[in-house]
């Protein structure tokens, strides 16, 4: 029998997010009207900013110092592209010249993204698990902060990218500050 998604540990959670956006863009690629189109493109975008968020606040900080540093760093980076598709996304509609298009690219970046978090040996989840993270006690802050973001989103808030070079001089920060821990 299958677990419910209160029953799942963190990385559990996170595959199952994944399984859903992904039904939605292969929902997307089958749509032929606009409305259906809009509609589905609107629901993966709100599913994948709340997904960035638990990953971002909760998943990601949990891992920093224990998982590869550059898979970290690629990950925020890769939100942030995402992120910055999924604005325009919602900015737009099914009508606009490339909104077909950047949903398109999403999708294949959000592809991607999943593929480098769940690889079988050397992915972030499989690191992550094998440097005894406690996925339960994770799943429970996830869950708690996935009804809030979702909430937020709901409400209309935008995306927010972290890693895009800051207006304080051009200066990136640094992996400490976009997980949210005191800079050393």
């Amino acid at each position: 029998m299958a677990q419910t998604y209160e029953e799942m540990d963190a990385i559990a959670m996170l595959k199952a997010d994944h399984r859903k956006v992904e039904e939605i863009f292969a929902a997307f690629e089958k749509a032929t009207s606009r409305s259906k189109k809009q509609e589905l493109a609107e629901q993966a975008c709100l599913e994948l900013k709340v997904h960035t968020v638990i990953e971002e606040e909760i998943f990601y900080p949990a891992c920093k110092g224990r998982i590869e540093e550059d898979l970290l760093k690629e990950a925020y980076v890769e939100h942030d592209g995402a992120k910055q598709l999924i604005n325009e996304i919602e900015a737009g509609g099914a009508g606009d010249d490339f909104y077909d298009a950047k949903v398109k690219v999403l999708s294949e970046m959000i592809e991607h993204h999943v593929e480098e978090e769940e690889k079988r040996s050397e992915g972030m989840f499989s690191q992550a698990r094998a440097a005894g993270l406690d996925m339960d006690a994770l799943a429970d802050r996830m869950r708690s902060r996935k009804a809030t973001a979702m909430e937020e989103f709901q409400a209309g808030k935008p995306a927010e990218p972290l890693t895009l070079r800051q207006e304080n001089g051009g200066e990136e920060p640094s992996l400490d500050a976009v997980a949210g821990a005191p800079a050393t």
